[in-house]
């Protein structure tokens, strides 16, 4: 099992986490005795602040946001962004060939990293369907979809790289149908396909779970759940989120409203459901156990290197003695 953490190379992660300091990231892995990381590229690769040895995996880009734009809906597009410009300024154009070929550029450039697996986030959603989740798109066409986008960019992924499908709480892999997840894998046409399971994204699919026992009951029942699927988990990422009290609230307070948010709305109100905390119990060392992946991710949204490393201890003393 290799043992990374999550970084991207935008300016914030190579000021707030490194510090502007190549020796930064060889020292967090060596005192966290990590094996690398998972390396989210939102900029040109600059090998002396991340050491192509230490990207054992590529994190692709992603719009939240993208199925309408696919299937050409411009009403609901003006819907949701209001404008052209803001669509063009979205997708980076307004020709679905053009934003086709910055996930193959994206590829392209992950493939020179010579990583591992890529990660693919496989849901959509729109900002006016946060509150309230009253989805426009079901599981199945986002499922459809993104069978069809990955056929279209494949041939960019190289031969030996896996493609792990990411789930989420939005319409798409969420895990609540396993029938969903085997046809992902089935009609793909990368052979090396497999998912990479999110424990947090999976807790925000239950609303009830207020503990990290409970989170931890909820995956070991969703594993089960998915059969021999199951053994095409090869990765976790790692964290957890109790935040079903807040989206119940949200549900209550903004009910019957369907109005597009602001990206500082819906950014507050993602990393609100979405936590990215720490284990801290031994609830986290029965996950690592019950599935045991290939690619062990800890996974957290980092202000500074102090709170990435404080919280790396944190959850490394929770599955303390578990991981070979």
């Amino acid at each position: 099992m290799l043992e990374l953490t999550n970084l991207s190379n935008a300016s914030c992660d190579v000021e707030n986490l490194l510090q502007n300091r190549t020796d930064t990231l060889d020292a967090v892995i060596r005192t966290h005795c990590l094996d690398g990381v998972e390396l989210m590229l939102c900029a040109p690769l600059d090998e002396t602040m991340y050491p192509p040895k230490y990207i054992k995996s590529v994190h692709l880009i992603y719009w939240p946001t993208w199925l309408d734009f696919w299937r050409g809906n411009k009403t609901a597009l003006l819907e949701e962004f209001g404008s052209e410009e803001n669509i063009r300024a979205y997708y980076g154009s307004l020709a679905v060939g053009d934003w086709v070929e910055s996930w193959k550029e994206n590829l392209r450039q992950a493939a020179v990293c010579r990583p591992q697996y890529f990660v693919f986030h496989v849901a959509h959603n729109v900002t006016s369907e946060m509150y309230t989740r009253e989805f426009a798109h079901t599981d199945e066409e986002v499922i459809e979809g993104t069978i069809e986008l990955v056929n279209e960019i494949a041939a960019e992924i190289p031969q030996g790289v896996r493609l792990l499908f990411e789930n989420l709480w939005w319409p798409g892999l969420t895990f609540q149908k396993p029938q969903l997840a085997g046809a992902l894998l089935e009609r793909v046409s990368h052979a090396d396909a497999g998912f990479m399971l999110d424990v947090g994204h999976l807790m925000n699919t239950n609303l009830a779970l207020t503990s990290e026992e409970d989170g931890a009951r909820y995956v070991k029942e969703i594993y089960r759940n998915l059969g021999e699927l199951g053994k095409r988990i090869y990765g976790v990422h790692l964290h957890q989120s109790l935040s079903g009290s807040y989206t119940k609230r949200m549900m209550r307070e903004h009910a019957g409203e369907h109005r597009s948010l602001s990206w500082q709305e819906a950014m507050e109100y993602v990393l609100q459901v979405d936590r990215h905390q720490p284990f801290q119990t031994d609830a986290a060392r029965r996950i690592v156990d019950l599935i045991y992946p290939d690619y062990l991710v800890h996974e957290f949204i980092q202000r500074s290197r102090t709170d990435w490393e404080e919280k790396l201890q944190t959850q490394q003393e929770a599955l303390r003695n578990t991981i070979s």
